[in-house]
């Protein structure tokens, strides 16, 4: 049954991490806002124990399961949250912020009302962080908690004594915006639990009766009228409000602005669906992160053990460094243990080498106008020379990691072929994503053909309508977005609701 006009001030599509701190701040600004996701409006009690990954097996009800093409028609599965809280209820909880030159990047492309100055105090209030929460640049009181690991296996110690041995810096505050280096991994994980999106703004507003959220409700495509979107129509029938908000993901956005006849003429209209606005960027030029996983054998022992955490610390580097722009994660308990909780054969852990910044751009189509039928992914990694350049180079950087005397102690690295043909053919067997697509909406400027929205989020050329997760960053942020997700969602509100 339709909903009556005048019911809902705004629609949020989708409660994943940019939407459900969107909704809170919409709630909190006297706003009657409707929440619709697709997933179940609950989570699984296995999904809140943050030392595994369980919804990222394929066919796991809470994960969209999307495909994905990588070069050489090589494809993969790309894992994303379906189910309240989105990917940040199934992530690995790694909570680290854009950086200072990211926004200089996004605010460069036109986009003043998102440089540092202006993201800053936004970032402040939407942490309480048990670590360093008493300094200036952090806050203390705001609704997603940020803790670093401690204690933990011999492995993790081992990463950290390797990283000292090949004289890398050190960086014990990965959000102090200090020079990057080796520190422990911030994450939004408390005693063990994984604080998702929806526990950390959705459940404090339950009560709120300007707050509602319908899960098991699938979006199909917004709803225009002379020139506006005046709703959204769900397989449980019309939606109708002042305003709609795109929070779906950087997949699940564009799919449904091309779904509603928003994107590329020409691709809309071969997939047989009315063109209301030609929009050249929708789902052009996106961005990942790609990454390679080297494999490490460990000795009996030194591995994290189920219920620990498996994630401790990180590597990164900066534009300037010698490999610039570069993530070097390791794991410190085997995949197989860390999708099921359960112990794992071996011993065998990863170390993703991951490139924060490429040349290379990706695309999201459609595959037909099926709202059902996911669009496809086409990943563009290392098909830019200078970016297998740096895969190669960071390759060889987290090899002479493994093979330090430090991780020496603590098991075997596999060899990796000597010479660059032969290392780029075992990278290529490798390459995957990380899953950390955005760009497929983005922001930019009057006159910036590729740019979907504006800085205010607004879609060009339909009134009342935004879009508000990772599809509109310009590209993607240097590091994990998941902090940059919930970001998104606080300022958008407050562009929502503000002058």
């Amino acid at each position: 049954m339709a909903d009556r006009p005048g019911d809902w001030d705004v629609v949020v599509v989708g409660a994943g991490t940019a939407g459900c701190a969107l909704a809170a701040g919409l709630v909190d600004a006297g706003r009657r806002v409707l929440v619709l996701e697709a997933g179940e409006d609950s989570v699984a009690p296995e999904l809140l124990d943050a030392s595994t990954l369980r919804a990222a097996v394929p066919g796991h009800p809470a994960n969209w399961d999307l495909p994905g093409l990588l070069p050489g028609g090589r494809t993969v599965r790309v894992p994303r949250g379906r189910v309240v809280g989105g990917s940040s209820a199934v992530n690995a909880g790694y909570f680290i912020r854009p950086t200072a030159t990211d926004a200089a990047d996004w605010a460069g492309a036109g986009n003043d009302l998102w440089s540092w100055d202006r993201l800053l105090p936004v970032l402040r209030r939407l942490e309480s962080d048990h670590d360093y929460g008493d300094r200036p640049e952090h806050g203390a009181d705001g609704p997603v908690p940020v803790v670093r690991p401690t204690a933990g296996p011999p492995l993790a110690g081992a990463f950290a004594e390797a990283a000292e041995e090949l004289r890398l810096p050190g960086e014990p505050d990965k959000n102090a915006g200090s020079a990057p280096g080796y520190g422990p991994v911030p994450r939004n994980v408390v005693g063990g639990r994984r604080i998702s999106a929806a526990e950390a703004y959705l459940a404090p507003r339950r009560r709120d009766p300007l707050l509602t959220v319908r899960g098991g409700v699938r979006v199909l495509r917004v709803l225009v009228e002379g020139g506006r979107a005046v709703g959204v129509a769900t397989t449980s029938g019309e939606v109708r409000a002042g305003e709609v908000v795109l929070s779906a993901g950087a997949v699940g956005s564009p799919h449904l602005l091309l779904l509603s006849g928003i994107g590329p003429a020409a691709r809309l209209r071969a997939a047989g669906i009315e063109v209301l606005v030609d929009a050249p960027g929708v789902g052009e030029d996106c961005t990942d992160h790609p990454i390679v996983y080297l494999p490490f054998r460990a000795r009996e022992g030194v591995t994290a053990a189920p219920g620990e955490s498996p994630l401790h610390g990180v590597l990164h580097t900066g534009p300037d460094a010698v490999v610039p722009d570069l993530e070097v994660l390791p794991w410190t308990a085997p995949f197989a243990q860390v999708m099921t909780g359960r112990p794992a054969g071996g011993e065998q852990v990863e170390v993703g080498v991951a490139l924060q910044r490429t040349e290379g751009r990706g695309r999201l189509s459609l595959v037909d106008a099926d709202p059902g039928r996911p669009p496809l992914v086409e990943y563009r990694h290392l098909v830019e020379a200078a970016d297998a350049r740096r895969m190669r180079q960071g390759v060889r950087l987290a090899a002479e990691l493994l093979e330090s005397r430090a991780l020496r102690r603590m098991g075997e690295p596999v060899a990796l072929p000597p010479d660059d043909a032969g290392l780029d053919r075992w990278i290529g067997e490798r390459l995957t994503t990380a899953v950390h697509l955005s760009g497929t909406a983005r922001m930019g400027p009057e006159g910036d053909v590729g740019a979907v929205v504006d800085q205010r989020l607004r879609v060009r050329g339909i009134d009342g309508l935004r879009v508000a997760d990772t599809s509109v960053l310009p590209r993607v942020p240097r590091r994990g977005p998941a902090a940059t997700a919930v970001l998104v969602g606080e300022l958008a509100a407050d562009l929502v609701t503000g002058p």
